[in-house]
C-alpha cells in the first residue's frame, strides 16, 4: 500500500486518512450526495421525505431518481417517462455500485445530447476491455476480470443491458437497463464504469478485497469540502448557461393585430 500526503495544510485542521482505490468498479458505494447534490445544482427536485430514501426528480418531471437502502436487494432506481419521441425507460443499479460510476449515467440527464452517435463499446474497448460475441449476447469483461458489460438479444427480439462487478468474495453489484433506455446514457454508464481514474473512500469504507490497489492519502476536511464545491459550482454554472441561452433564443413572432382601419369591439 502506498501513501501520499498533501501539502500546505491549513492551520487548526486535522487531516484525515482516505484512500484511492483501483479498479472504481469494486471501490462499494460511497457518498450518496456526489449524484443528488449534482442534481440538485442543476435545478432538479428533492422529494426525499426526512429519514427516508433520497427522490429526485428532474426540472421538466420527466425522469425520476431514488436511492433505497432499507429494502432488499435495494439501490439505484431511474426511471423516465414517455415522451413523442422516447418510450418509457428505466435502469435499476445495485446498491454497492459506485456513486462515480451511478454518476456517469444521472450526471448525463442533465447535460445535452451528443449529436454523435452513441457506442456503449467504445469506451471500453478504449481501456483494452475484451469482447466475447456469440449467438445470443455480446459481453466486454474488464483487463482483470473483475467487471463486465453485456448486451444480450433473445430468440423473441427482446433486448437488454447488463453490467457489474464482482471481487473474489462474490462481493459486488448488478447492473440492468431497459431496451428502450437512451444509449447515450448507457455510454456514459459504461465511460464511467471503465475509466481507470481511482475513487476515494475514507478509512472504514474500503472493501476488504485482494484485487484491489489502494493508496493512502492524508486529506483536509477542507479540501474535500473545496473538491466537492467545484463539482457542484460547475453543475451551476452549466445550468445557467443552458438557460440563459434558451432564453436569448428568438420567440415565435406574435399574430399580427387586425389593421387599424377594421372594425373595433364595442365596450
Amino acid at each position: 500500500m502506498k501513501k501520499k500526503q498533501w501539502h500546505n495544510w491549513g492551520a487548526g485542521e486535522q487531516a484525515q486518512q482516505h484512500y484511492l482505490v483501483q479498479p472504481r468498479a469494486l471501490a462499494g458505494g460511497g457518498d450518496v450526495r456526489h449524484v443528488s447534490e449534482f442534481l440538485r445544482a442543476c435545478g432538479w427536485r428533492d422529494k426525499s421525505k426526512t429519514d427516508g430514501p433520497l427522490f429526485m426528480q428532474s426540472p421538466d418531471r420527466a425522469v425520476r431518481i431514488a436511492y433505497d437502502p432499507y429494502v432488499q436487494p435495494g439501490g439505484w432506481s431511474i426511471h423516465g417517462a414517455a415522451s413523442r419521441h422516447q418510450p418509457e425507460w428505466w435502469a435499476h443499479l445495485g446498491r454497492q455500485t459506485p456513486v462515480e460510476i451511478v454518476a456517469g449515467l444521472t450526471d448525463a440527464l442533465t447535460q445535452p445530447r451528443s449529436a454523435h452517435a452513441p457506442n456503449v463499446w467504445a469506451p471500453l474497448h478504449g481501456q483494452r476491455w475484451r469482447t466475447e460475441p456469440d449467438a445470443e449476447q455480446v459481453t466486454a469483461t474488464s483487463p482483470d476480470g473483475s467487471a463486465w458489460m453485456q448486451y444480450h438479444q433473445s430468440p423473441d427480439g427482446a433486448a437488454m443491458w447488463w453490467s457489474g462487478a464482482k471481487d473474489e468474495q462474490g462481493n459486488g453489484w448488478n447492473a440492468q437497463f431497459a431496451s428502450s433506455t437512451p444509449m447515450h446514457l448507457v455510454q456514459a454508464f459504461s465511460a464511467a464504469l471503465a475509466s481507470p481514474e481511482p475513487v476515494m473512500r475514507p478509512l472504514g469504507r474500503v472493501p476488504p478485497s485482494t484485487q484491489i490497489k489502494t493508496t493512502s492519502v492524508s486529506v483536509l476536511p477542507s479540501q474535500l469540502s473545496a473538491w466537492q464545491q467545484a463539482r457542484i459550482t460547475a453543475a451551476r454554472a452549466a445550468t445557467w448557461a443552458r438557460n440563459t441561452a434558451r432564453s436569448a433564443r428568438p420567440r415565435t413572432a406574435a399574430r399580427p393585430h387586425a389593421h387599424a382601419g377594421g372594425p373595433r369591439a364595442r365596450r
